[in-house]
């Protein structure tokens, strides 16, 4: 996948990166990560990984290396809660 050479900071993305292959089926496997960009060098995705929804995680800081992303894409915000 070609990257973008810029993400604006604050942008809710959510990026898929691979997670190596599956022993017993021989497939590939991913994760996703869904949050707002810090920042973009071009090779280091820095983000605030939003919370769950269920709260059983926190939000977290995360960075990417740019090798491991599969997907990029943007999300919309979440609805405020009442």
């Amino acid at each position: 996948m070609r990257l973008p050479q810029t993400i604006p900071a604050g942008a809710r993305i959510v990026v898929r990166t691979y997670a190596g292959v599956d022993e017993r089926t021989g497939r590939r496997q991913y994760r996703d990560v869904v949050g707002h960009v810090r920042s973009w060098d071009g090779t280091t995705l820095h983000m605030t990984r939003d919370a769950a929804a269920n709260g059983s995680r926190p939000a977290q800081e995360v960075r990417i290396d740019a090798a491991s992303i599969a997907i990029l894409k943007p999300v919309p915000e979440r609805p405020r809660r009442r």
